[in-house]
């Protein structure tokens, strides 16, 4: 899905080649400590990208493979360019994240060593306008992942949800003035349909009463791209599924950016590594009884200060890690 961290602006030409997938991978020194891949061993990279995480995974030993996935079909093909040289030691799989404990996947990839959910955006996609992520004037409100499976574009959703689910998307992706917002969406498509980014923009300066600054024009931005491709529900199913495939003792990563999606790995995580979810006030246990693994960061890493000075997409994000169970722990 990612790969260099939040959605920010960034001047780039359109088209796919090798260069406009290169990918400065965050914390790649704290992933590489915490993932261990000079123990070998089958890694699985679920956002691969542009491959900067995988390569360095690969380049820990002749013993590492990594199974990649990304459901954007560009990432997997400069992934297979980027990757080529190493041959057998590669898979790529286009697929969501979310799929990874299904049946189809059983045998490839039970009992992977380690694991890499990185939840920024590309920069390729950001900076292809016709994939519609940019707030940049003119771009087309598209924003999908994965056409096949998205629920329609962000123009889409905007002409047609209701003010009650566009105040709950708003609301969701931490918009204080969800509520005018999505009044105003609605008082704006009666009069003309949303197609642009500028139109979106319109709104979001109106309820503003001046200019939209380019941090606010993002957080909303990041709001409708979540709910265009469902991010929050598929990350929950993917990290359930991830978990399932870990070997005992095996380690899983994940990078966040937003604090919406930090939240669901703090809880999953925090859940994990619970003996007991019963309800207070039970007199026993009466679910698993016991802790599923560890986490591995009690609280998430931050990137260094000389790391944000040359990668500036890496100031917000987030790094948390959990370790599941040893067979006799």
């Amino acid at each position: 899905m990612s790969d260099h961290g939040t959605v920010g602006e960034v001047e780039g030409a359109d088209g796919v080649t090798e260069e406009t997938f290169q990918h400065t991978p965050v914390m790649p020194v704290e992933v590489l400590r915490i993932l261990r891949p000079e123990w070998g061993g089958v890694f699985l990279d679920a956002t691969i990208g542009g491959a900067g995480h995988a390569i360095r995974l690969l380049e820990a030993g002749s013993a590492v493979r990594v199974v990649g996935i990304d459901q954007d079909r560009e990432a997997i093909e400069a992934a297979e360019r980027r990757l080529a040289p190493l041959g057998e030691r590669v898979r790529l799989i286009r697929a969501n994240f979310r799929d990874v404990g299904r049946p189809e996947f059983d045998g490839e990839l039970d009992g992977v060593a380690g694991a890499l959910m990185d939840l920024g955006v590309s920069s390729h996609q950001i900076d292809t306008q016709a994939r519609g992520f940019s707030f940049r004037p003119g771009t087309p409100l598209g924003m999908r992942m994965d056409e096949a499976r998205a629920r329609g574009s962000a123009a889409e959703l905007l002409n047609r949800a209701d003010e009650h689910e566009l105040g709950r998307v708003f609301r969701d992706g931490e918009e204080r003035r969800w509520r005018a917002l999505s009044r105003e969406v609605v008082r704006r498509r009666k009069i003309r349909s949303f197609s642009t980014s500028d139109d979106l923009v319109a709104v979001l300066s109106a309820v503003l009463g001046r200019p939209a600054q380019e941090k606010q024009k993002a957080r909303l931005f990041q709001a409708l791209r979540i709910a265009v491709n469902d991010e929050l529900a598929a990350l929950g199913e993917a990290l359930d599924g991830i978990r399932g495939r870990l070997a005992p003792g095996g380690r899983l990563v994940v990078l966040s950016y937003h604090s919406l999606e930090d939240r669901v790995v703090k809880r999953m995580f925090r859940d994990w590594a619970a003996s007991c979810l019963c309800p207070p006030g039970l007199p026993e246990c009466r679910c698993r009884g016991v802790s599923l693994g560890r986490i591995v960061t009690r609280r998430p890493l931050r990137p260094s200060e000389e790391e944000v000075a040359r990668n500036s997409r890496a100031r917000s994000a987030r790094l948390r890690a959990w370790e599941k169970r040893a067979a006799n722990g």
